[in-house]
């Protein structure tokens, strides 16, 4: 442990960002970064901040479910989270009699609390394994090196695996490959849902203010972690009791100025700074673009359904917002690299680069090796996006792709029995699944449109052959719409995945031609067996040499500029980061410029009665007209703040993190970005980058005076 202290937090040391720039291991922060933070404005030592032995900050950040962040905010347990964190345990716990999503729900009691399957994990320790893994691959060539790297992990995080006390380790590689830590942490398994606000109101502004400023979304969820009776991980039980955390986050209520300091904890999932110019092209040209028409046309379909009809919105809830979130994202990000010339920037520095790499044997090639990678997969990325974001898109495509289980059972030498049974069962539980989230009439138009644009827009010859033919011969013209809607009817008019008497009988009595004949199990099967048989491979050659690129140039680039190195720090990937900044205003374009904070004045002016996007529950209209705010109130305007913008560098999976004031009070919960800087993922705005927070006095206003729940406030610890 003291080995892997002295060598990281050298290099941490070295990579300091510019301005608010970096997502920092808390454990590796460097004197230098921390006297940046306590010039920002920051109160407490680097021991409150991280701590092997003591509590610290870091004991009350989780993970949340399987992408999100939480922040332990009582002595028994209480998560904070965000509401789209949180959406799909809210939709699976309603019902159209009891509809949660839509109506809102808070616990009066710990016996009201409701069972999910949702699990949490708490940090518990970082072992640095750079030196284990580097001499388990020693000599290996690169595709060696990645094929034995799993078996690699699982040889070290098997040394800290504790099934009883939920333990287990994940290895993360940083810096590209450059260095290996395994965090250890502990999953605990029941976790309740507290308390949602209205879907109106934690979904406030929909699709349409995504990734906007300004914002009133009051998008929080709440929840509660539970153990056995010794504070052990344990399935659900009526004699499980409340978590005593390590630390959990005092509230704040005091409020924020324009200036204040500003700490984001929690797990970002993916950024990709350090990307090649070739990277840029491929995203901007292809990859995008491909990606935003594609989820545009699935969201335009289940909207259309979902407005209909309230029982189909619950179906489709989850992954329409799952859909829909980064389809906006990507189409901001493709325009902000356009905008602020990125591609062009990276250019610059891989010029300087590759002068530099004159004569150094390591590195001479790097980049030729980047341009002939990049020429060699481009042709097929599109038919890769095509695949995923299209044909696979629908929901019937995608399960009936996954019946080749059974077929490959039916055709293979040398299937047993026990295969077949298995191979059946796991399709019986698939289809339930599909069904129970299925809308047929949506998925129809899907499966259409996603055949007819992969036809249209994908290089003819890397379709699957003959499949489009038989299209023609029996329904007409390739190039009319109307060809395919009824091809696609036909395929669910016919298919045995709908018809349970068709399905009771195939599973009763597998055969390999009644499935290879069914119209939606021709249709998946053919574009995934033409993507694995041909292009698969090439993507994995693409991405294993892009792998290895990459470690050696940033490794080149860290050897190149000591300087330039001053401004780096790990990517993120999904491991514990810290970031720190200032609550900020900011001026996006000539003549416009945003406050720091948005109220109720503004929510209420946003406010259609019965609009899909901007209704509002009828009391908190009175409420906010009446001005009943209480203790939550902001005496600097009279009003009641919703929500705020900081300076903050963060990604996907900061979503719910505590956004932490100088003394390490919650003051809000961070849940997005600004549409200026969706080009964050690869490049940081410095002037324009904001984090998108719900202020938390609208948290426990909402809570409060909207839904009651007073026990919730007083399990607080309140500064005033």
């Amino acid at each position: 442990m003291k080995k892997f202290i002295v060598s990281l937090v050298l290099i941490s040391s070295l990579l300091q960002a510019r301005a608010d720039e970096g997502m920092w291991l808390p454990m590796l922060l460097g004197q230098q970064v921390y006297n940046d933070m306590v010039k920002r404005g920051l109160k407490l030592t680097k021991e409150q901040l991280f701590s092997v032995n003591k509590s610290s900050l870091k004991d009350a950040i989780l993970i949340f479910g399987g992408g999100c962040t939480g922040e332990i905010v009582s002595d028994k347990g209480l998560i904070f989270t965000n509401h789209h964190c949180g959406y799909d345990a809210i939709a699976t716990a309603s019902s159209v009699e009891h509809n949660y999503l839509k109506d809102g729900f808070y616990a009066y009691n710990m016996g009201q609390e409701i069972k999910s399957k949702l699990t949490v994990q708490f940090l518990d320790k970082i072992v640095d394994v750079t030196k284990e893994i580097e001499d388990a691959v020693k000599g290996l060539s690169w595709a060696d090196r990645t094929k034995k790297m799993p078996d690699v992990y699982k040889t070290i995080t098997d040394k800290v695996l504790d099934k009883e006390n939920g333990r287990a380790g994940r290895v993360y590689s940083m810096f590209k490959g450059n260095q290996y830590l395994m965090y250890v942490y502990q999953t605990f398994r029941d976790v309740r849902l507290v308390g949602t606000p209205p879907e109106s109101v934690g979904k406030f502004g929909g699709d349409t203010d995504n990734w906007e400023w300004p914002r009133h979304t009051g998008d929080f969820s709440i929840f509660r972690v539970y153990g056995n009776k010794d504070g052990k991980p344990a399935d659900f039980s009526a004699d499980n009791v409340p978590l005593k955390p390590k630390h959990f986050l005092p509230v704040s209520i005091k409020g924020i100025k324009d200036g204040d300091y500003a700490m984001i904890y929690g797990y970002p999932g993916g950024t990709n700074r350090y990307e090649t110019s070739y990277g840029i092209k491929l995203k901007n040209e292809i990859e995008n673009p491909s990606l935003v028409g594609l989820r545009d046309m699935r969201l335009k379909y289940m909207h259309e359904q979902m407005i209909k009809d309230p029982a189909v919105k619950l179906k489709l809830a989850s992954n329409y917002a799952g859909v829909a979130n980064y389809w906006k994202f990507f189409d901001g990000e493709t325009k902000q690299l356009t905008k602020f010339k990125t591609y062009e920037q990276k250019q610059a520095y891989e010029n300087g680069f590759a002068k530099w790499a004159i004569g150094k044997t390591e590195y001479a090639n790097i980049l030729s090796d980047y341009a002939a990678n990049y020429a060699a997969w481009t042709p097929y990325s599109k038919q890769r996006q095509y695949l995923n974001e299209g044909i696979f898109g629908s929901p019937i495509t995608a399960f009936a792709a996954q019946l080749q289980g059974i077929e490959a059972a039916l055709t293979k030498v040398g299937t047993t029995d026990a295969d077949l049974k298995k191979a059946v069962a796991g399709a019986e539980a698939g289809r339930k699944a599909y069904l129970e989230a299925a809308d047929r009439a949506s998925d129809e138009k899907i499966v259409a449109a996603a055949a007819m644009m992969y036809y249209n827009d994908v290089d003819k010859n890397q379709h699957p052959v003959g499949f489009f033919d038989k299209i023609k011969a029996e329904f007409g013209d390739l190039k009319d719409e109307a060809t395919f809607k009824k091809w696609a009817k036909n395929l669910f008019d016919k298919t045995l995945i709908l018809d349970d008497n068709k399905w009771a009988a195939f599973i009763a009595k597998p055969d390999a031609n009644i499935l290879q004949a069914d119209p939606a199990f021709d249709y998946g099967a053919s574009f995934a067996k033409n993507y694995t048989t041909k292009y698969a491979p090439l993507f994995t050659t693409f991405t294993t040499k892009n792998n290895e690129l990459g470690r050696a140039y940033l490794k080149g680039i860290l050897e190149k500029d000591p300087v330039a190195a001053a401004k780096m720090y790990p990517d993120a990937n999904f491991s514990m980061r810290v970031s720190f900044g200032n609550v900020k205003s900011y001026a996006p374009r000539d003549a416009v410029k945003y406050d720091f904070v948005t109220t109720s004045k503004g929510l209420l002016e946003k406010y259609v009665a019965n609009d899909y996007e901007f209704d509002l529950p009828a009391k908190q209209i009175e409420l906010l007209k009446k001005k009943d705010f209480g203790q939550y109130i902001d005496k600097s305007r009279n009003d009641l703040i919703v929500g705020f913008i900081t300076t903050n560098d963060i990604t996907g999976g900061n979503s719910g993190s505590p956004v932490i004031d100088a003394n390490g009070n919650l003051i809000g919960l961070a849940f997005d970005g600004n549409y200026e800087a969706l080009s964050h993922k690869i490049a940081f705005d410095k002037d324009l980058n904001r984090t998108i927070c719900v202020d938390v006095r609208y948290v426990l206003w909402c809570v409060d005076k909207l839904g009651g729940a007073k026990n919730i406030i007083n399990e607080l610890k309140l500064v005033k």
